[in-house]
């Protein structure tokens, strides 16, 4: 709660109401807003050519929640921050209006939320896993146990994934410097429908894209 307030604050934001439900735990949350007619950033507009982006870095809190499950502990504040913390980029989605033909926040995934583009926009993609924005841990952990499956799918990112014009590539990339952000290129929006993903030369093929919201629960 101290940290949905802290955000409220720091953004505008008025947190009001509340939802009455049963269970040992249920937060729900609806966010409501306004945005300036036709400039909403939306899934429907990847266009084949298009360069696809991700903000910053993915994969932490996967790999913080992986170690947590585990029963290993962790030192690595960044890990934690990015698992119990997220940072919503909303100065960067502002900043997108008018630069990206499409855009997602990475909550299920990347190759899920990816996979929410190309399929309002009726296009294919291919991304390279080496272009990955990883920070350090999680790229050891991809270096040392060959999981390249948990930055594509194991979600609670909430960075961006958007695509833009080849051509404005640069304004791209002066904009993530701009915010003090990382991120880079990670591939290219395709005619073809589906997701090609390739590591190191090879195709990878993934159990799972990411989090299914309807999905049966698995039996323990």
């Amino acid at each position: 709660m101290r940290g949905f307030l802290a955000l409220a604050a720091r953004h505008g934001v008025q947190l009001i109401g509340g939802d009455t439900t049963r269970g040992p735990l249920t937060i729900t949350i609806q966010a409501m807003g306004l945005v300036p007619r036709g400039q909403a950033l939306r899934r429907s507009g990847a266009r084949p050519g298009d360069l696809i982006y991700v903000s910053n870095a993915i994969g932490a809190a996967g790999l913080a929640l992986k170690q947590r499950f585990s029963g290993q502990s962790t030192d690595d504040s960044g890990l934690l921050a990015a698992l119990e913390r997220p940072e919503p980029r909303l100065a960067l989605g502002q900043k997108l209006r008018g630069l990206a033909t499409a855009c997602i926040d990475i909550s299920d995934g990347l190759a899920a939320d990816l996979g929410h583009i190309l399929e309002a926009s009726r296009v294919g993609a291919c991304i390279h896993c080496e272009r990955l924005p990883l920070v350090d841990a999680v790229r050891r952990h991809v270096e040392a146990t060959g999981d390249i499956s948990l930055p594509l799918s194991a979600g609670d990112d909430y960075e961006l994934c958007f695509t833009i014009p080849p051509e404005r590539r640069t304004e791209a990339d002066a904009l993530l410097r701009q915010l003090d952000l990382g991120g880079s290129d990670i591939g290219v929006i395709e005619g073809k429908p589906g997701l090609n993903i390739h590591h190191d030369g090879f195709n990878v093929s993934l159990e799972t894209f990411g989090h299914d919201h309807f999905a049966k629960p698995q039996s323990q």
